[in-house]
């Protein structure tokens, strides 16, 4: 093993460390609102109607698309790659719901958030007690379903990972945003995934279309054992 330690950054005075911490702070802010201008210009985006039934598998049985919002407005789908023939998940989408937030923070905004895969359910199962996942988020099996082929998510290549977004309307349900490759490193925080969704985090501060749901800024935020009271 080499014994030569790695590189440092510089060392500088105080004075000089503050100066210059201040200036890259500046630069940071103005990437943050550029992410709210880009974040704005989501919301406006134009949707699609999803008019194909799609079957997928639950441990409580067979459910259609409109059954995953779960009654809700808006629906977060995490498109895990996952293919019926492999004997565990993605290591990269296995990061990505390891820093999935608690549900509830989705729920006070009225929006679901699932996984998909084309696995079968019990592999699904058997993998997310492998990862210790106890979060209660939704995994379901698309497996006999062209859903996954439909919203690029399985292609020639095979199993493809990435984020599609749904806004129901009564029963009609409709495609507002989808990424993939490293879009996906954008996610982590509730923040981060509902700022994918056409309602956004719902606060007062943000550019929002007119009429759009809106609370006054952190007020809705509570502990996920305290919505339902």
């Amino acid at each position: 093993m080499s014994s030569s330690k790695p590189p440092l950054p510089p060392i500088v005075s105080s004075k000089e460390w503050q100066n210059t911490l201040d200036e890259f702070v500046k630069k940071e802010k103005a990437l943050t609102r550029a992410q709210d201008a880009l974040n704005a210009e989501r919301r406006r985006l134009p949707m699609r109607k999803i008019d194909k039934e799609y079957s997928f598998h639950a441990p409580s049985g067979e459910v259609n698309l409109l059954d995953l919002f779960e009654g809700r407005k808006q629906l977060i789908v995490y498109h895990f790659m996952f293919g019926p023939d492999w004997q565990a998940g993605c290591p990269g989408c296995s990061w990505v719901t390891d820093a999935m937030t608690h549900p509830a923070h989705f729920h006070a905004r009225d929006t679901t958030l699932v996984l998909i895969s084309r696995a079968p359910l019990d592999k699904l199962e058997h993998y997310r007690q492998r990862m210790q996942w106890t979060k209660p988020i939704p995994w379901y099996s698309s497996q006999g379903s062209d859903f996954n082929y439909d919203f690029g998510a399985t292609d020639d290549n095979g199993e493809q990972h990435g984020v599609s977004v749904f806004l129901r309307d009564g029963d009609d349900i409709y495609q507002t945003y989808h990424t993939g490759d490293r879009g996906v490193e954008y996610l982590g925080s509730h923040w981060t995934y509902l700022d994918l969704t056409p309602y956004g985090r719902q606060e007062e501060w943000e550019d929002s279309p007119e009429g759009w749901p809106q609370t006054p800024t952190y007020e809705w935020q509570k502990r996920h054992d305290e919505y339902n009271t």
